[in-house]
């Protein structure tokens, strides 16, 4: 699975870790994010966001 990064502040969302705070499980591709879905760290939309390579 692909990890993403924000493009605003530069947190990398990481499918393998899900995203507690929002409680994303472990294993949720960035793509079965929800769209309100945003960056922990700034608040940016997944817009925001770009696949990193």
């Amino acid at each position: 699975m692909k990890k993403y990064k924000c493009n605003v502040c530069g947190y990398v969302y990481d499918p393998e870790t899900g995203d507690p705070s929002q409680n994303i499980p472990p294993g949720t591709p960035f793509e079965k994010l929800p769209d309100s879905w945003t960056c922990p760290v700034c608040g940016a939309s997944k817009e925001d966001f770009s696949p990193e390579d």
